[in-house]
């Protein structure tokens, strides 16, 4: 399956949006702050989805333990691009990679690692398409904190409202409150180097598919 790229595009030029989910701890210094500081720990990956349905799927509508609060994410464009130029694909590709030794040693270098899931419903079901998940550490974690995030926004309640919209069975109204996502351009060195989609390029890429 051939991967497409699904980040959601802020109305600023230069920004992109990004979702993460914390608890409480972390999640409400960083909102009053507006950035990541203690107890996030830089030493640790962390990953940022630029799909909100799929940071839905992982955090379960923020039930999940250590996952209550979920948090948008605004992100300079640069540094996005940044980290899908030295990203490393979390598995091994016979056709990119060549020998599966030479990704070993790229993935134990790469600041990024990335990987592509499924991208999910508004009922949170696999889509016949893929979303990318990005795992950011040591320099490219230092980069995000100190020079990528524009702004840090608490969802939480519209995350509840949507679900809870959903277990009603008011799924047109759920969808109305989906933030719009919008196929990202990327570079034809970087698509080539994650295996993306040639729609990528293009910008012609399926649409966002929702089940109501």
């Amino acid at each position: 399956m051939r991967a497409c790229l699904f980040p959601s595009v802020r109305s600023a030029p230069d920004t992109i949006t990004v979702y993460q989910a914390y608890p409480p701890q972390i999640a409400l210094p960083a909102v009053a702050a507006g950035r990541f500081m203690a107890p996030f720990k830089r030493d640790r990956m962390t990953w940022i989805k630029p799909s909100f349905l799929w940071m839905m799927y992982r955090c379960g509508w923020a039930t999940k333990p250590g996952q209550e609060r979920v948090l948008s994410i605004d992100i300079t464009r640069e540094g996005f691009e940044w980290a899908l130029a030295r990203a490393c694909l979390s598995h091994y590709d016979r056709d990119l990679h060549g020998d599966k030794a030479t990704w070993s040693r790229q993935l134990k270098i790469s600041p990024v690692r990335v990987q592509w899931d499924p991208e999910r419903s508004l009922q949170l079901k696999a889509l016949p398409y893929r979303s990318l998940q990005v795992g950011l550490s040591g320099e490219a974690v230092d980069r995000y904190v100190d020079d990528w995030v524009v702004a840090i926004t608490d969802i939480t309640p519209t995350v509840h409202l949507v679900r809870d919209l959903l277990r009603s069975g008011d799924g047109q109204a759920a969808a109305a409150l989906l933030p719009v996502e919008q196929v990202y351009p990327l570079p034809d060195q970087i698509a080539v180097g994650l295996n993306a989609s040639p729609h990528l390029a293009t910008g012609k890429a399926p649409g966002r598919q929702y089940v109501r």
